[in-house]
């Protein structure tokens, strides 16, 4: 077993609308740092690194991957490969594409396929579970990982052992059958019997399994798979799958389609400190807690409270909660949650409400990653609108112009080269540059630190589509 290599498989998609505002379309849960100083994406690759383990492979979407890469780079993660999914169609497709992608270069690779938004406080625990499960995986089992339960969760699936199986096992048991999110007082009996455990989600086979069971049991996924793997195209780093078979792909998760299809499919028990972060309740409890049970972030302040969560995100905001019990307060500067923690599983249903109305809180944050760095809008108005803009060192902005808008760029930290039509110009802090409507522009940081800038527009339309692009680096239309 000195040699054996396990190639981690990070599933990077999602909405993540239960962490609402903090997480949203734009930028989901995974890369929000929720708890502790890196993101949980982060924390899902450190976790699955080091001896026994080889570059992750992660699966993402267009949107994200420079996110994905950026946020590697901050922890010194190499991938093994990033796979662009030209759309979701949920957990199925996604595995058996990191699958036959390491097929390429390892056929008898082991991957341990995880999701990128979980939380694993036993990162230790862990790794050996994943060692102790591995002959089993060898052999052509599929192991899935179930969490020993510490509640009777009915928020959570279960795995039920098969008869004769041990929830504090150390080695894989059988499996009887997977069940649904249960009623409480199915769960409750659930947990009575002792021969349930909560599903993680988290699984280890062969890359040949995968292929045989795909092939088996579920071949429609398989043909089209196969073929956006083949004809996938590099781009800049990444793997983009082909678009077309990959939209014949059915939209489903790898539970329904494979999992509760194969009959030898094994259970590892594990404790680790397991969480999904389902919901601001399940953040306040893996969260740091005060005497009095309170969650409170650096720029909240929690006075006579009792049991709640208080998390103010932007640095222009303080929250102040006074005698509350019970309760969650999630406060952005664009957007502010308030909810009896008893309800707050029903946040997707703000999140409904707000599309509804064509709010862009629903999806966007008020800072919108680009893979030169970011932007926020600071203050908007009818015919102006005023951002904050950084950019990465080295980093550039696509050669672009606008039918609809002019732009005054003033340099507050580092230094900009800035291209206005065939005029090349060098801004340190405190200087500025117009750029007049229809002029062909690029903004790059030349420096080793990064360049803030503030924009203001001015124009008769405001919106990001009013750009034509030349030239980009990042490839983007």
């Amino acid at each position: 077993m000195s040699d054996l290599i396990i190639h981690p498989v990070i599933l990077c998609g999602g909405s993540g609308t239960r962490l609402w505002p903090l997480s949203r379309k734009s930028y989901p849960k995974q890369f929000a740092k929720l708890l502790g100083d890196q993101s949980l994406f982060q924390g899902s690759v450190e976790r699955l690194s080091g001896d026994g383990f080889a570059d992750p492979t992660i699966i993402t979407g267009d949107p994200f991957r420079f996110i994905v890469t950026e946020q590697l780079a901050a922890i010194e993660r190499d991938p093994h490969a990033v796979l662009i999914e030209p759309e979701g169609r949920n957990t199925a497709p996604a595995v058996l594409a990191a699958a036959l992608n390491l097929a390429q270069t390892d056929p008898d690779a082991l991957m341990l396929v995880a999701p990128s938004d979980h939380v694993i406080e036993e990162g230790a625990a862990f790794r050996a579970a994943i060692m102790a499960a591995a002959p089993a995986a060898q052999a052509g089992s599929i192991v899935t990982f179930g969490i020993r339960p510490t509640a009777p969760e009915t928020a959570y699936g279960y795995l039920q052992l098969a008869e004769g199986g041990e929830v504090d096992a150390t080695a894989p048991q059988d499996l009887a059958q997977f069940v649904e999110k249960p009623q409480l007082p199915d769960a409750e009996s659930m947990i009575a019997d002792g021969r349930h455990l909560w599903n993680a989600g988290i699984f280890l086979m062969s890359v040949q399994t995968a292929r045989d069971v795909y092939t088996a049991k579920a071949p429609d996924i398989a043909t089209a798979v196969e073929q956006a793997v083949a004809e996938a195209k590099t781009d800049l780093g990444f793997c983009r799958l082909a678009s077309e078979p990959w939209s014949r792909a059915p939209d489903i998760s790898i539970d329904f389609a494979i999992m509760e299809k194969v009959e030898d499919l094994k259970v590892m028990p594990v404790s680790i400190g397991w969480s999904d972060l389902g919901g601001w309740s399940a953040v306040h409890q893996s969260s740091d807690l005060d005497e009095a049970g309170n969650a409170v972030s650096e720029r909240a302040i929690a006075i006579d409270c009792e049991g709640s969560l208080l998390r103010a995100v932007s640095d222009r905001q303080v929250l102040v909660g006074i005698g509350l019990q019970d309760m969650i307060a999630v406060a952005m500067n664009d957007a502010v949650l308030v909810a009896p923690a008893s309800e707050s599983q029903r946040v997707k249903e703000a999140v409904t409400a707000l599309k509804a109305a064509g709010q862009p809180q629903a999806t966007q944050l008020p800072r919108d990653y680009r893979p030169w760095g970011w932007y926020e809008s600071l203050i908007v108005g009818n015919r102006f609108q005023v951002k904050r803009i950084v950019v990465h060192p080295g980093a550039a902005l696509s050669l672009q112009s606008h039918v609809h808008r002019s732009e005054h760029w003033i340099v507050v930290e580092g230094t900009a080269k800035v291209t206005v039509d065939e005029e090349v110009t060098l801004l340190s802090e405190n200087q500025s540059v117009y750029i007049p409507l229809g002029a062909v522009h690029r903004m790059e940081n030349p420096g080793k630190v990064p360049m803030v800038l503030i924009e203001v527009q001015t124009g008769s339309y405001l919106g990001e589509d009013d750009i034509i692009r030349y030239e980009d680096v990042y490839a983007r239309t």
